[in-house]
């Protein structure tokens, strides 16, 4: 069982790589656009699919990627009448912790899930909950390029990604005004400097939902990322052996960071997308400047607002993105960047219109509309010209041009080694640990696995 989990997680690094090629892949139109057949993927008998999904409404009810969501399986249920497919939107941190883990164990899972891929994945697989679409999606699948491959192991495909991007820091340009930053920081110095001139005007520097967990590990995350060389993070996945003293440093560099306050009162109990007082909710709110996050935040940010055109209008006017900033010394490149994305696996026992279903959700067409309808970064290279907002462009710059993409750390060492890795990070934010204690947890963890 450890060898397959390590296996896995070296696929899961060589994933990381092999998503730039999709980011810049041309893919053209030539190629098929979907495996989706006009009478489902199983005949004309009834079915009905269970799909579980993120796509919740936010404070006002606002829900772009729910409502897209909704629209496409409809479409898919207008062209197959012999489906129903039964939806089912639960919250990230519920889904992605809870939810799907209680659902598998039980033998009781919906047929169409959210996948994060990469280790967590790979987990998955070994225990035989997940449906093998390696042959039934192959025309998807080599139509989606390189962008597949952190859903993959061992040369398996187990689900199918919708999307992928890399994580930055979103913040309020008229704040930064407020504060007399004229320029977005580059180097963790600058941002020291943009921490300090916010506070002394009286504003929030930076919120974080560290009551989540993962949000603060990717401050973890990131100085990882630029302490520790491309080499030391692949083998570190694959033997997960972290004796390298620049896991050590990444934590003391948290450390410090965190010594400078740079983030709300109470950071410690405040959630990451759930209410106004969230770590989205104060950006959305102009309560916080900054917040290090994904590129699915600009739809969370969207759900703060009331969901009228002006208001979103006038939210997308005062909000922007930047990459996280380089830190000094290390031995990752400084353009390195943390990133992952957003897929799809098909339950074990589900009915053969899971995977049609499944390739019409990554179909060209609809991939594009998701980059219209909801403002994501779609994985099918035939839908990038349908990214037309400038920070979203901005951030598919980034991924494109970035030395390398690591895939996120938990995701790529899976829920054993990934998860104690979390608890300890959490503690250096808690006070109650250290840069050595989050080390000592993923040895303990690996030596389990």
């Amino acid at each position: 069982m450890a060898n397959m989990r390590r296996a896995a997680a070296g696929a899961a690094i060589a994933a990381s790589m092999a998503l730039l090629a999709a980011c810049s892949s041309d893919g053209g139109d030539d190629g098929p656009t979907s495996g989706a057949t006009s009478g489902g993927g199983g005949g004309d008998e009834p079915v009905t699919l269970t799909w579980w999904h993120n796509g919740v409404a936010g404070d006002t009810g606002e829900n772009s990627l729910g409502d897209y969501w909704d629209q496409v399986a409809a479409d898919y249920m207008a062209d197959n009448p012999n489906v129903t497919i039964q939806i089912e939107q639960i919250q990230n941190e519920d889904l992605q912790r809870t939810r799907i883990p209680t659902a598998l164990q039980s033998g009781d899972a919906p047929d169409l899930f959210q996948q994060w891929g990469g280790g967590e994945m790979a987990a998955q697989a070994e225990a035989g909950y997940l449906m093998d679409l390696s042959d039934v999606l192959s025309d998807d699948i080599s139509r989606l390029g390189g962008g597949v491959a952190p859903w993959q192991v061992d040369g398996v495909t187990y689900g199918l990604p919708f999307q992928f991007a890399v994580e930055g820091i979103w913040y309020r340009p008229s704040l930064f005004e407020e504060a007399g930053i004229t320029d977005v920081p580059t180097t963790m110095d600058e941002l020291g400097d943009a921490v300090q001139k916010l506070k002394d005007a009286g504003i929030v520097p930076i919120a974080v939902g560290a009551a989540d967990g993962w949000p603060a590990a990717h401050w973890w995350y990131n100085f990882a990322l630029r302490s520790c060389s491309q080499d030391v993070v692949a083998s570190a996945g694959t033997s997960l052996d972290f004796s390298d003293p620049c896991w050590v440093d990444a934590g003391d560099q948290l450390q410090a960071f965190i010594d400078t306050d740079p983030f709300q009162p109470q950071f410690t109990s405040t959630v990451a997308q759930t209410g106004a007082t969230s770590s989205a909710g104060m950006v959305a709110n102009g309560d916080a400047a900054m917040e290090l996050m994904g590129q699915w935040n600009y739809f969370v940010y969207e759900g703060f607002t009331d969901g009228s055109d002006e208001a979103i209008a006038a939210l997308h006017e005062d909000l922007d993105w930047f990459p996280m900033p380089a830190t000094d010394g290390g031995s990752g490149d400084p353009s390195a960047a943390m990133g992952g994305g957003d897929g799809f696996s098909c339950y074990v026992d589900a009915p053969p219109e899971c995977a049609d279903f499944l390739a019409y959700i990554v179909s060209d067409d609809v991939q594009r509309g998701y980059a219209e309808a909801v403002g994501g970064l779609p994985v099918a290279p035939a839908a990038s010209d349908a990214i037309t907002d400038p920070v979203l462009q901005k951030i598919a710059q980034t991924t494109s041009s970035a030395a390398y993409v690591q895939l996120w750390m938990d995701t790529l060492l899976g829920p054993n080694v990934g998860g104690a890795m979390n608890d300890g990070i959490v503690n250096i934010f808690n006070g109650t640990g250290d840069a050595q204690g989050v080390v000592d947890a993923m040895v303990a963890a690996a030596a389990t696995s």
